[in-house]
């Protein structure tokens, strides 16, 4: 990637992207705007002013913005919005911060989309190359701004975990290692309903590879083949299954995960740190990034052992009265919540709901009647989850906050039963964000 030497760049947003952005740029002799139509948190207003760059907020200055060489964006700045529009229709490059950070960065990057699972399969990941003592930075959707990290830091490696808002606005990046978990229907608000933008938007992640690079890739998913099908990528190659044997790649049987990279590696998958299929893949994906980078097998195999899972994913609460409380808030779309309904083992009291992406809960039927005994609606408009699940459990009741619930939760369940939040839906309606509704979740349970 060839950057522009310097010039004048906006950056729209003074998130934790923005602000490194903003650090990066004005390092490589940029002169920074930074604006943002909301507030500015007082941190990262600070941190601007130390930086001694030029800043608004609440507003977004049309006519300055409108001058810039270069406009590096938030990934929640839709395409659609009125001044993207216009930046585009004058021939201003607009970019996401990965991209702009991209061309900067000397390090080798392993870059990871998908629908579900990314986050659990980036810090996995990032996990196993740092055991193996690789100097690895951790960035994208995830963590610390990697414009910011590029900025301050030298590392030889980047895990970046890519959204497909940020792939989206990249054009000249390339991953050495690209990983495509699984495509399930996600954001389809913002591909116009069209389940094919969606995909196409995924399938960036592959965009300028070499043949010398690697795309790692889930075979049991029906829209990534197709895609594989009509595409024909010239990259090399490592599909993972968990339904049959893969040559160059990995598997698993319900006994043993097999990779097939640089010799064969194999254990046992009981002997995985986290359970359920979603998990098998995410290591299945994991473990090939690993061996392509030549781990070593006992590296990989201890990681795989004693790596424990993300904040806010199927993450075990407290017991109380017998009762299990699991906090899943990250499952913010139907896919993530039927991979959390299916590891369910007891009968389950669960909590759904807040901002729908055009979701389709029919496809959640089988395992609602299958283990759900009660139904509790967290958000401001349930209507369209109460009609469709109406008449599979006994009870569906309506919450307005986290602690209201945990409380119905608790009053729902009885003991040796689970109370799960896997609200299958965005959290903008009641919460700041995902962290704010597990974390509100977390403290209601140990309020009991």
């Amino acid at each position: 990637m060839t950057p522009v030497k310097s010039g004048n760049i906006a950056i729209l947003g003074a998130g934790e992207s923005g602000i490194g952005t903003a650090i990066l740029a004005q390092k490589m002799g940029w002169s920074v705007w930074v604006s943002d139509a909301g507030k500015i948190k007082p941190e990262q207003q600070q941190k601007l002013k130390e930086l001694g760059v030029h800043w608004e907020q609440e507003k977004h200055s049309e006519d300055k913005i409108l001058m810039a060489d270069l406009v590096v964006k938030s990934p929640g700045i839709p395409d659609t919005a009125p001044l993207i529009i216009a930046l585009k229709s004058k021939g201003v490059s607009v970019i996401s911060e990965i991209e702009f950070a991209g061309n900067y960065c000397t390090a080798k990057t392993i870059c990871i989309t998908g629908s579900n699972g990314k986050t659990t399969t980036t810090l996995w990941l990032h996990h196993i190359l740092r055991k193996a003592g690789l100097n690895v930075g951790l960035a994208g959707n995830i963590g610390q701004s990697f414009a910011k990290q590029v900025a301050e830091n030298d590392y030889d490696y980047y895990v970046l975990e890519i959204s497909s808002f940020q792939l989206d606005d990249m054009h000249a990046f390339r991953a050495d290692i690209a990983i495509l978990i699984n495509i399930t229907p996600d954001h389809l608000d913002r591909y116009n309903y069209e389940m094919q933008n969606y995909v196409n938007s995924k399938f960036r992640i592959i965009q300028n590879q070499r043949k010398e690079d690697w795309f790692i890739y889930n075979e049991d998913d029906p829209l990534i083949a197709a895609e594989i099908e009509k595409h024909k990528p010239t990259m090399q190659c490592a599909p993972f299954s968990i339904k049959k044997e893969v040559q160059l790649g990995a598997y698993a049987t319900n006994e043993q995960l097999i990779i097939n990279i640089n010799k064969q590696f194999n254990m046992s998958i009981h002997e995985l740190a986290l359970k359920g299929k979603h998990n098998t893949q995410n290591a299945l994906a994991a473990g090939i990034a690993a061996r392509i980078l030549e781990i070593r097998k006992d590296v990989v195999r201890e990681s795989f052992q004693d790596f424990t899972n993300v904040e806010h994913r199927l993450e075990y609460v407290a017991k109380v009265n017998g009762i299990e409380f699991i906090n899943d808030s990250k499952a913010t779309n139907i896919n993530s919540a039927w991979f959390a309904l299916e590891s369910m083992d007891k009968p389950t009291i669960w909590i759904v709901g807040g901002v729908d992406k055009g979701n389709d809960y029919t496809e959640l039927s089988a395992l609602v009647k299958d283990k759900v005994k009660a139904i509790i609606c967290l958000g401001v408009d349930n209507q369209k989850i109460i009609e469709a699940f109406t008449g599979m459990v006994e009870t569906i009741v309506e919450a307005k906050s986290a602690s209201e619930a945990v409380m119905h939760g608790y009053r729902l369940a009885t003991k040796e039963e689970t109370v799960l939040l896997s609200p299958a839906c965005a959290s903008f309606d009641l919460f700041e964000n995902y962290e704010d509704r597990g974390n509100q979740f977390k403290q209601a349970v140990r309020s009991l």
